[in-house]
C-alpha cells in the first residue's frame, strides 16, 4: 500500500513540476515532509544534498532516495517510476505539439509566463533550505533569533566561492571537508 501511495504522490509531483529538479523540491517536501510526515525536514535536506552530488537528474535522484528512506527498494522503484512517468508522457505530447504549433504566439506567451513561476518555485525551495541551514531544527519554531553562526559562516563562504567562480565540485568538496572538520571538532570538545 505504501508503494502505491509513493507512486501516486511522486506522480503528482512529476505532473505538476515545471522547471526541473530544483522546482520539484518544494512539491516533494510538501508531500513527504509536511503532508505525510514520512521523513523530517533535516532528512529531506540530506536527501536533497545527496541528490545534487550524485549523477543524474536531481528530481529523479531525490525521488529515489526518498522512496528508499521511506519503504526500501520497492519504495525507491515506486517513487522513481511515479516521478518519471508523467514527465515521460508530457514530454512526448509537448514535443509533438511544439514542433507542430511552436511558432504560434499563444504558445510563446505560455512559455514566457511559466519562466517566473519556475524561478519562484526554486526560490521557495531555497528559502526552506536556508532557514534549516541557519537555525537549529530544534529551536526553529520557538526561538527564531537563535541562529547557528557556523551555518551562517558556511553559507557566506559558499556564496563567496560561487561569486569567485569556483567550480561546483570544488565548492561541494570544500563544504564537505569543512563540515567534516566541524563535526570532528564538535565531538572532540
Amino acid at each position: 500500500m505504501i508503494c502505491l501511495l509513493l507512486f501516486l504522490e511522486f506522480a503528482k509531483v512529476g505532473l505538476f513540476c515545471v522547471g526541473g529538479g530544483y522546482a520539484s523540491m518544494p512539491l516533494i517536501q510538501a508531500s513527504v515532509v509536511e503532508s505525510y510526515h514520512w521523513i523530517s525536514l533535516s532528512e529531506f535536506v540530506d536527501i536533497f544534498t545527496i541528490s545534487q552530488m550524485t549523477p543524474g537528474p536531481i528530481g529523479i535522484n531525490a525521488a529515489t532516495f526518498a522512496g528508499m528512506k521511506i519503504a526500501g527498494i520497492p519504495g525507491a522503484v515506486s517513487a522513481t517510476l511515479g516521478f518519471a512517468t508523467p514527465s515521460f508522457i508530457i514530454c512526448i505530447l509537448v514535443a509533438r505539439l511544439y514542433f507542430k504549433y511552436g511558432d504560434i504566439g499563444v504558445i510563446r506567451g505560455i512559455l514566457n509566463g511559466l519562466r517566473p513561476a519556475v524561478i519562484a518555485l526554486i526560490c521557495a525551495a531555497g528559502m526552506s533550505f536556508i532557514t534549516l541551514a541557519l537555525w537549529n531544527e530544534e529551536t526553529l519554531p520557538e526561538h527564531p533569533a537563535d541562529f547557528d553562526p557556523i551555518g551562517v559562516l558556511m553559507l557566506l563562504a559558499t556564496l563567496i566561492a560561487v561569486r569567485c567562480k569556483a567550480g561546483v565540485i570544488k565548492v561541494l568538496a570544500g563544504a564537505g571537508a569543512g563540515g567534516l572538520l566541524l563535526g570532528l571538532l564538535r565531538t572532540q570538545f
